[in-house]
Order: structure tokens, then C-alpha cells, then sequence
């Protein structure tokens, strides 16, 4: 399980777009996202690079935290 925090995220459809670019990424089993927190939550079937995951969020349009 990976737990990260994205920023700039306001309302479900932020969720649905990160949602989507992150369950595309391979090993991704499910995600789950906390919109009040910003907290996104991995179930994968091996270890993510996190450059995997930075590059699926941006790809979304928003960013991982630092």
C-alpha cells in the first residue's frame, strides 16, 4: 500500500481525473482518494516507482507533494 498527498484537488471531478491516470499505471490495483485531506491511497500488486505516480498525477493536472 502507498499513501502520498495531492494538491490542488477541489472537487470530484479532480478525484475522477487523478483517479483515472492513476488506476492506468501498471501494478495499480485500486485507488482511493480522500478529497478533504488531498490523501490518495495505492493497493498494488508490486512496489510503484514513485516517478510513476508524480508522472500520473501531473499527467492529471495536478501535483504529489514533496
Amino acid at each position: 500500500m502507498t499513501v502520498f498527498r495531492v494538491l490542488g484537488m477541489t472537487c470530484s471531478h479532480c478525484v475522477g481525473f487523478v483517479s483515472e491516470e492513476l488506476e492506468a499505471v501498471a501494478g495499480v490495483e485500486s485507488v482511493k482518494v480522500d478529497l478533504s485531506t488531498g490523501l490518495i491511497t495505492l493497493r498494488t500488486d508490486r512496489p510503484i516507482d514513485p516517478a510513476e505516480i508524480r508522472t500520473a498525477v501531473e499527467a492529471a493536472g495536478y501535483e504529489v507533494e514533496p
